[in-house]
C-alpha cells in the first residue's frame, strides 16, 4: 500500500517552508478539538497519540510500530509464553511519588478494571494475575500463551498513572486551539542525565483541524505533519505542490466494511444480507483511488492472519463476480415477489469526497442485483454504516472481539462469543485456532457485517521529518518527533 493516487506520485518535492520556522514541530490531526482529550479509557485516534506522549506503559511503540521499553527496562517470557516478567526503572517522580513495582502493579490493575466492557478489555481477558515480585520486578501471568501480549501492553490506554500524575515522556500545556508538548529531560524519566539535552530536542505543537483545513495548512507550510487521514478525505491529500510526494500510506490491519444497523425488511434475511456482500466488486470499488497493494477481503479475519493448519479461503472463491451477482439477483427477485416491495437500503458513510466516490461504487454494485441505495446523513438513520477501525495487534482475537455482544450488540453472535471465551483457556495453539475459526464462521453466517478489506490510513509528512515510519497500527508517536535534526 505504499503507492497511492498516481497524480500525487508524479512529483516528489523536498519539503520547503514558506512560513517562519520557530523551531517547533507543528502536527495537525484530522479531528475535532475535543478529540485531543486524553483522559479516560475511550480515546480517539488523536487522544491515543496524546496519551502515549503523556503517559508511558511498561512498554510502548516506536515509529515503526515495534515494541520498545517504556517503564520496564527489560523483560523475559517464561512458562511457554504464559508468564511475562518485567524489570522496571525505579525512580522518584516529579510529584514526589516513587515508581515501584507495587505502584505500577496497582496502576495496571486499576486500568484493567477501568477497561472492562470495552473491546480492549476483552483483548486483555487472558490476564490471570499481576503481582509485584520485588521492588523492581513485576510478573503478569496469562491463562494461556499470547504471542501478541507485549503489543497489547504497548497500547496508549495502558499508560501508568497515579491519580492526576502520569509517568510520561512529555509535558503537555494547553494553548490556543491545541496542545504544546515538551519532552522531559532524561533524568526526570529515571535515565542518566544527557549534557546539552535542551539543544537536542524541540517542542511539538498539536492541533485538531477539519480535513480540508489540515490539507490546506500542509500545502501552505503551516503544518509539518498531518495525521489521521482516512479514505473519506484521501482526495484532499493533493492540495498543492508542497503536498505532492509527501503522502504516506500505512499498510494497516483492521476492519473496513459495512455494519448492518437495521436487520429489517430486505435486510431481515441473512441470505439477502449475503446477497449484498456477494454483489460488491471490492477491487473495483477501490479502483478510482488508485491505491496500489490494497487488500480486499470477504472475511472478518484476514486470511493472512489465520493460524489454522490449512488457511481458509475467501468466501465464494469458486464463483466469478458475474456468478455471484446472478445468485444474488435471484434472491432479490424472490424477495421482491414475496414482499411486493422494492428492495432499497440507506447507507451512511462519513462526509468527504472519498466517501462520495465510494458511495457511487457501492450504489452501482447494489443496482447490479436490483437493490437501490440512498445516502443517509447520519448513522442512526442508516440501514448500513461504515465500520473503519485499525487493529491493535495481529491476531484473530482482536477482530472477533470487535463483534462481542457487549461492545457491538447489533452485529454480534452469542455463539461466536462463547467460542471466543473457550479459546481463552485452550490447551494449545491448535485448539485455540480451532475455536477462533469456528467463532468467525458463526459470525459470517449472520451476515450482519459486510467485509470490504483493509482500512486505509494516510498522512502528510515533510521530507525533514525523520521520526516517521509507516506501520500496520497507524500509530505515529509524537515523542520521537521532538529530536532536533542534526
Amino acid at each position: 500500500m505504499r503507492a497511492i493516487i498516481s497524480a500525487l506520485l508524479s512529483f516528489s518535492l523536498a519539503a520547503c517552508s514558506v512560513g517562519q520556522d520557530d523551531g517547533i514541530v507543528d502536527v495537525a490531526f484530522i479531528a475535532q478539538p475535543e478529540d485531543l482529550e486524553a483522559k479516560g479509557v475511550r480515546l480517539s485516534h488523536a487522544g491515543q497519540h496524546v496519551r502515549a506522549a503523556l503517559s508511558t506503559g511498561l512498554v510502548r511503540l516506536d515509529p515503526r510500530g515495534e515494541v520498545v521499553p517504556g517503564v520496564a527496562e527489560r523483560w523475559i517470557v517464561t512458562d511457554g509464553g504464559a508468564s511475562y516478567i518485567f524489570r522496571i526503572n525505579e525512580f522518584d517522580l516529579a510529584g514526589g511519588n516513587r515508581l515501584t513495582a507495587q505502584a505500577v502493579r496497582d496502576a495496571l490493575q486499576r486500568r484493567v478494571r477501568q477497561l472492562q466492557g470495552t473491546s480492549l478489555g476483552l483483548d486483555l481477558a487472558k490476564i490471570r494475575d499481576i503481582r509485584a515480585m520485588t521492588g523492581r520486578v513485576i510478573e503478569i501471568r496469562l491463562t494461556s500463551p499470547m504471542p501478541d501480549f507485549l503489543q497489547l501492553l504497548a497500547q496508549p490506554e495502558m499508560g501508568i498513572e497515579f491519580g492526576d500524575q502520569s509517568v510520561g515522556l512529555m509535558l503537555g500545556q494547553s494553548i490556543d486551539s491545541g496542545l504544546l508538548l515538551t519532552p522531559l529531560a532524561p533524568e526526570l524519566r529515571g535515565l542518566p542525565e544527557q549534557p546539552g539535552w535542551s539543544e537536542m530536542v524541540r517542542s511539538i505543537r498539536v492541533r485538531a483541524a477539519p480535513a480540508q483545513e489540515a490539507a490546506d495548512g500542509f500545502a501552505q507550510a503551516r503544518y509539518d505533519l498531518i495525521l489521521g487521514g482516512r479514505l473519506a478525505h484521501l482526495p484532499l491529500a493533493s492540495t498543492g505542490p508542497l503536498s505532492r510526494g509527501n503522502v504516506r500510506l500505512d499498510a494497516a490491519l483492521g476492519l473496513f466494511g459495512l455494519d448492518v444497523r437495521r436487520a429489517e425488511g430486505f435486510l431481515g434475511s441473512a441470505a439477502n444480507r449475503e446477497a449484498l456482500s456477494m454483489a460488491i466488486d471490492r477491487q473495483g470499488l477501490m479502483q478510482p483511488f488508485n491505491i496500489g497493494g490494497w487488500v480486499a477481503s470477504t472475511r472478518i479475519v484476514p486470511v493472512a492472519l489465520s493460524t489454522m493448519l490449512v488457511a481458509p479461503t475467501e468466501r465464494w472463491a469458486a464463483l466469478s463476480l458475474d456468478q455471484r451477482r446472478s445468485e444474488a439477483r435471484q434472491r432479490v427477485s424472490r424477495w421482491r415477489s414475496e414482499s411486493a416491495e422494492e428492495p432499497e437500503v440507506r447507507l451512511y458513510l462519513p462526509p468527504g469526497p472519498g466517501s462520495d466516490m465510494m458511495f457511487e461504487g457501492l450504489a452501482a454494485d447494489f443496482a447490479a442485483i436490483g437493490v437501490s441505495a440512498t445516502r443517509a446523513d447520519r448513522s442512526s438513520a442508516a440501514d448500513l454504516a461504515l465500520r473503519d477501525r485499525v487493529a491493535r495487534y495481529a491476531s484473530p482475537r482482536w477482530f472477533l472481539n470487535q463483534f462481542n455482544c457487549d461492545v457491538s450488540a447489533r452485529q454480534c453472535s452469542e455463539d461466536a462469543d462463547y467460542l471466543v471465551s473457550l479459546a481463552l483457556d485452550a490447551r494449545d495453539g491448535t485448539e485455540e485456532s480451532s475455536y477462533l475459526y469456528e467463532a468467525e464462521t458463526a459470525l459470517l453466517a449472520t451476515n450482519l457485517y459486510i467485509p470490504l478489506g483493509a482500512p486505509i490510513r494516510w498522512s502528510l509528512v515533510r521530507a525533514d521529518i525523520d521520526a516517521f515510519s509507516e506501520n500496520p497500527w497507524n500509530i505515529h508517536p509524537l515523542f520521537p518527533l521532538s529530536r532536533a535534526p542534526i
